[in-house]
């Protein structure tokens, strides 16, 4: 296999599964990361001399040019949770698209989220949504993927409620009955190297991509409690409440959410009826407590050597 694939973000938590289905498939591999010394753990990931780092940041055209340069394949993993959404996601993603029109690239996969969209009420959706259409205008075949919350070792989603859950002895819920549809890492990775590598069966194409099932946040919190063997008293907060907390307490250091956040807690996060996802890539995703267990016993009082189990 003669195929060059540039990852922006290969350094981060989705970027280092990314980064070894690329390399498993015999691909070789361009991390570009604003410092590529974030990167170099994935080097012992694949053979000798498959894979490359660059320095590039998608704010900064000229970086962004020089890390396409003879790609077959492009990948912008890049998003953020704060800030200045529209630097990265719209101008940084369409950096990244007329790059990899210019290089000549075969394929350019698009990283967005389920949620996205240019009249969404959050800046993170809108953002995103906008982002998407900057990217198939300048890269009309684009692949666009939109996955739900993804879960896995390095996560700050499961792990920061398990960290808190196993601490605390009332467990505050914001928003409980907002459904999820948590997607592991390692499937969310496999389809995009397969996107990257197969344009041929995905380009032009979007798809959404969860778990195999949708959970609330309020069942979330109870497995995920009893997975940690913590027995935490579990306080709904009242959206009144929780509002409030987010458009004033949010601009705090240390705060639970952001307005933003908030904004994006009102709708669930779940795969759209209808909407092409796992099966296009022949993956049966696998669910929540089949993979998280593993890790999760580090938050367990006894550790591993804790006699409780999730069921």
């Amino acid at each position: 296999m003669d195929q060059v694939v540039t990852v922006f973000g290969g350094g981060g938590f989705l970027g280092r599964y990314v980064a070894q289905e690329v390399l498993k498939a015999g691909a070789r591999l361009r991390v570009a990361e604003r410092d590529p010394r974030d990167a170099w753990f994935v080097k012992p990931l694949g053979g000798l001399g498959q894979t490359q780092f660059i320095a590039a940041d998608v704010t900064k055209p000229e970086s962004v040019a020089k890390a396409v340069a003879g790609a077959t394949s492009v990948i912008n993993l890049v998003g953020i949770l704060a800030g200045d959404f529209d630097k990265v996601h719209i101008e940084g993603a369409k950096n990244v698209a007329e790059a990899a029109r210019t290089a000549g690239a075969a394929a350019l996969v698009q990283i967005s989220a389920i949620g996205a969209d240019p009249l969404a009420e959050s800046a993170y959706g809108r953002s995103k949504g906008l982002g998407e259409q900057a990217v198939q205008g300048a890269f009309p075949g684009a692949t666009v993927i939109r996955p739900s919350i993804v879960f896995g070792p390095e996560d700050n989603f499961v792990n920061r409620f398990a960290g808190l859950i196993s601490k605390l002895p009332v467990a505050p819920i914001i928003r409980p009955t907002v459904r999820f549809q948590p997607v592991w890492v390692g499937d969310l990775a496999q389809a995009i190297a397969l996107a990257a590598l197969d344009p041929k069966a995905h380009a032009g194409k979007t798809y959404e991509l969860g778990g195999p099932e949708p959970i609330s946040m309020a069942a979330l919190n109870a497995w995920i409690a009893q997975a940690i063997g913590a027995t935490p008293r579990f306080l709904s907060v009242p959206d009144p409440v929780a509002r409030a907390m987010a458009r004033f307490g949010g601009r705090l250091p240390g705060a639970p959410m952001t307005w933003d956040q908030w904004l994006m807690l009102q709708n669930d996060n779940v795969v759209a009826p209808g909407a092409a996802g796992f099966d296009a890539f022949g993956i049966a995703p696998r669910p929540l407590e089949a993979m998280a267990p593993a890790w999760l016993v580090r938050f367990r009082r006894e550790g591993r050597f804790s006699l409780t189990t999730a069921a």
